[in-house]
């Protein structure tokens, strides 16, 4: 893997040399799992230092990098140093094991001081439940160095990490992860579960195969002078466009590079898995032949299960997002236009979300995936709004129009007049921004099966849904930012105002202002039309304390009749649709009693807060 990115930023002898000491101090300090040890921190720099330099020149705690990619060993060697140099606010936890053994390895963050992590609005980000989309555990790793690097520097990132918690997965399919980095990168986007995708009672025994052992799966041709059904192009001799009708080339293409190991006249038709984690959540789950890659029940895949758990296990959990790739998608369910839209108050807030990411992601577009994108069914977005109530989004990173920024070419890869105009772009890009270093060559190789042929042609795994090394800072710092922009707008409950009236000797008018001044509610309106989340809760406590009525405030400022709060126990009020997004609800009381009162009010997803005053 390295050998083939190691092109990139070669511009000069000196940022050669750079790059190689820097390359060789990683080696020495990355390990196999099993006897990884943490690198050592960098030097914390002190708070005069941060206070005299410019922000551009501050020394970071912990230096990592961000144009390149890690290997699930990497990425669990850098949470470790993570949690060292932050021990006070992260916590590297387990989900459980993938089919191959690996840890779904994840870290807390959250700052004890203000609470348990429980206890607070939580934001759950994941990445990587396809094994080949491997940008979104670089955006995970980015944000958990990002939050630690500038908190108590940077006013609002404070804030977030004060207030909120947030659990963060870099990737859920480590074995796809690993296949697709250090193998050829075919079959890479499922994980390892053994799946007779051929039906032929045999599993995973027809795969792709790296016969010249360059790592990647190339194309086959076959010279046969006026006998084939393509020829080398006159626009650039190393692509293969296919002749008219009634004509014959010279090549005939064999497929992608393998053996037809089971003697079905086919190559690499079953590979490793075949299935699609992303199919196997219980929201909506359909069976094989409807949804393929399903699997044969929901959660059966331990990768699912294990954030499914995670999430049962964690209801504080108020916001989701799960990157994927590619095409530059800000996406929120539902998955299939069957399930129906979600109600308007939802879809007010997630269009307010959206539309903001669209203004902080170039090239990035706000949709539905049903419509937007393609019918998914049993999806983790799904399962998050619909069964969990969490306010949920996929984004799909990298959109190569950042890439393939010349217009002309732009829309000469769109042409769909021409089968190769695509291709004749994307060589453009690789020869002059990447020196020719994506595209591999056709080489001469004796195949056992179809004797002399070529090998080559092929761009490599890393090409097209991955961003180019140098453009990836950027793509983990936008993406970031609207998630953590989506966990900044989660709900969060506070008590404002409060008024006590003396009707008569030892009964009084109480009134408390409850406030959620974030665009989420607490409880989603699917949610609470679907009962998946608890109640909020509303209590009132006081020694000898007597609740004798309890009402909503329409209007505080025009006082009138207030509609009665109809239960039975009103010193605990379930608020079974929860506080809306961005509003300040007044709950008037009727008591008798003296001395102090405590309102509390408990929201699984928005906080708990409380507020006394003296009856008087």
């Amino acid at each position: 893997m390295t050998k083939t990115l190691s092109l990139h930023f070669m511009n000069s002898a000196l940022l050669t040399a750079a790059t190689l000491l820097l390359s060789a101090g990683l080696s020495a300090q990355i390990k196999p799992p099993a006897t990884t040890a943490a690198p050592p921190a960098m030097p914390v720099s002190t708070s005069a230092d941060w206070a005299s330099a410019p922000t551009s020149e501050r020394a970071y705690k912990v230096r990592l990098d961000f144009n390149r990619w890690h290997d699930v060993a990497e990425l669990q060697a850098d949470l470790r140093t993570l949690e060292k140099a932050y021990p006070k606010f992260l916590k590297l936890i387990s989900l459980g094991r993938s089919y191959g053994g690996r840890d779904i390895a994840g870290i807390v963050v959250n700052n004890p001081d203000t609470g348990a992590d429980t206890t607070k609005p939580a934001m759950y980000i994941e990445a990587n439940i396809h094994g080949n989309e491997i940008q979104g555990g670089e955006v995970c790793l980015y944000t958990i160095w990002y939050l630690m690097e500038n908190y108590g520097k940077i006013d609002r990132i404070t804030k977030l990490v004060d207030e909120r918690a947030f659990y963060i997965v870099p990737t859920v399919n480590p074995d796809g992860r690993d296949f697709f980095m250090h193998g050829s990168g075919g079959g890479a986007r499922t994980g390892h579960v053994p799946v007779d995708e051929d039906n032929d009672y045999l599993f995973d025994e027809d795969g792709p195969e790296d016969l010249n052992g360059n790592g990647v799966i190339e194309q086959i041709r076959k010279y046969v002078p006026g006998q084939g059904t393509h020829r080398k192009s006159t626009v650039d001799p190393r692509i293969m466009e296919p002749v008219k009708p009634g004509e014959f080339g010279d090549y005939v293409l064999l497929g992608l590079e393998g053996i037809d190991h089971d003697g079905d006249g086919r190559v690499g038709e079953d590979g490793p898995g075949g299935y699609d984690p992303n199919r196997n959540f219980a929201s909506d789950w359909q069976p094989n032949y409807v949804q393929r890659g399903a699997m044969d029940y929901p959660f059966q895949l331990p990768e699912t299960k294990a954030v499914n758990d995670f999430l049962l296990a964690h209801p504080n959990v108020a916001g989701l997002q799960s990157y994927h790739n590619s095409g530059g998608m800000i996406l929120r369910s539902p998955g299939a236009e069957s399930i129906g839209e979600y109600p308007a108050a939802d879809v007010r807030v997630y269009d307010e979300l959206g539309r903001t990411g669209e203004r902080m992601l170039p090239y990035y577009r706000y949709l539905i995936i049903w419509s937007g994108l393609y019918t998914v069914h049993g999806g983790t977005t799904d399962w998050g709004n619909d069964t969990l109530g969490i306010l949920s989004f996929s984004n799909e990173l990298w959109n190569s129009g950042q890439y393939f920024n010349s217009p002309e070419l732009k829309e000469q890869q769109k042409n769909p007049e021409s089968p190769i105009a695509p291709r004749v772009a994307n060589q453009f890009f690789s020869d002059h921004l990447e020196f020719g270093d994506e595209l591999t060559e056709w080489q001469a190789f004796k195949h056992p099966q179809f004797g002399e042929v070529e090998i080559g042609g092929t761009f490599k795994k890393t090409f097209g849904r991955l961003p180019p090394r140098f453009m990836n800072e950027e793509l983990c710092h936008r993406n970031m930012a609207f998630s953590l922009y989506q966990a900044n707008e989660m709900p969060r409950m506070s008590l404002g105002e409060t008024k006590v009236e003396k009707i008569a000797d030892g009964v009084f008018k109480v009134w408390f202002d409850l406030i959620n001044t974030k665009v989420t509610p607490t409880i989603l309106a699917k949610a609470a039309a679907n009962n998946v989340v608890p109640p909020d809760v509303l209590t009132i406590e006081g020694t000898g304390l007597e609740v004798l009525s309890a009402s909503w405030v329409t209007n505080k400022w025009r006082p009138g009749v207030a509609p009665m709060i109809d239960q039975k126990d009103l010193k605990r009020i379930l608020v079974r649709s929860g506080q809306p997004g961005r509003t300040t609800r007044t709950v008037q009381y009727l008591v008798r009693g003296s001395g102090g009162v405590t309102v509390k009010y408990a929201s699984v997803k928005g906080g708990t807060v409380q507020k006394s005053i003296v009856l008087q």
